[in-house]
């Protein structure tokens, strides 16, 4: 069963006083077959350390490509609050990310599997006021016993500019949770998640957790909710998933 990635992907707001960056988001390490694309998408609202914004949407799309290997692209809409008030007033694009998913070994036993990937790629500047291209990659381990689905990630980022100084680099690690109620119909998701700025950037620390609903092997539905601990992460957020599979060739 596909897992939706969860949670809420955080947009960039134009605040002079501490810049805001998407949260870092655990991943899960399953491939799409080639010539499958899924689109995951989530909507909702989020409450940001220096505004609100409302999540329409949050888009990943993966795209199987060869055997273990994945095209991913993820991107982020919304509209947002300026301040602490509660109206909506501006649009908030975040920075794309497009990258190739590789798995890189797998084994399997009785009731146990081990399998180890990475995720790099460039990071695209369609924020405002973005400009220049960065990168970002990831060293995925992933360990799955009969129902539980554990993938810990690590890696690291440098964003585009974005009219500030120095550029935001940052090192990022997470772990990624799938729990399966009921095997391909009801799962728990949890994630926690990190980062840690080398630039002059506030720090990260995130929980998700919700359940999906699969009526279908093409089809998951979600619900999360979010909470943050530190400077630079979303107090709390609330968002719905839909996330369906087609079959391109």
């Amino acid at each position: 069963m596909r897992r939706i990635a969860i949670a809420c992907v955080l947009v960039v707001s134009s605040v002079a006083l501490a810049r805001v960056h998407p949260r870092f988001e655990p991943t899960d390490l399953e491939l799409e077959t080639s010539g499958v694309m899924e689109l995951d998408a989530q909507l909702g609202i989020v409450r940001g350390p220096n505004a609100s914004r409302i999540v329409a949407p949050d888009l990943e799309l993966d795209l199987g490509l060869l055997e273990n290997v994945e095209l991913d692209l993820d991107g982020a809409f919304a509209i947002e609050g300026a301040g602490d008030t509660r109206l909506f007033d501006h649009r908030a694009v975040d920075n794309s990310w497009a990258s190739v998913k590789l798995g890189l070994y797998d084994s399997h036993g009785a009731d146990h599997s081990w399998a180890l990937g990475v995720q790099v790629g460039p990071k695209l500047p369609f924020a405002t006021g973005a400009h220049g291209i960065g990168v970002e990659g990831l060293v995925l381990l992933a360990q799955m016993t009969g129902p539980l689905h554990l993938v810990l990630g690590a890696g690291g980022l440098v964003d585009p500019h974005d009219g500030s100084s120095p550029r935001p680099v940052g090192l990022e690690a997470g772990l990624d949770l799938e729990y399966e109620i009921v095997p391909d119909r009801w799962s728990f998701l949890g994630e926690l998640g990190g980062v840690w700025y080398h630039s002059n950037d506030d720090p990260q620390l995130s929980v998700t957790a919700g359940l999906q609903y699969s009526p279908t092997s093409t089809l998951d539905l979600s619900i999360v909710v979010l909470g943050g601990f530190l400077a630079g992460s979303d107090p709390f957020g609330v968002l719905f998933g839909i996330s369906p599979k087609f079959t391109l060739w």
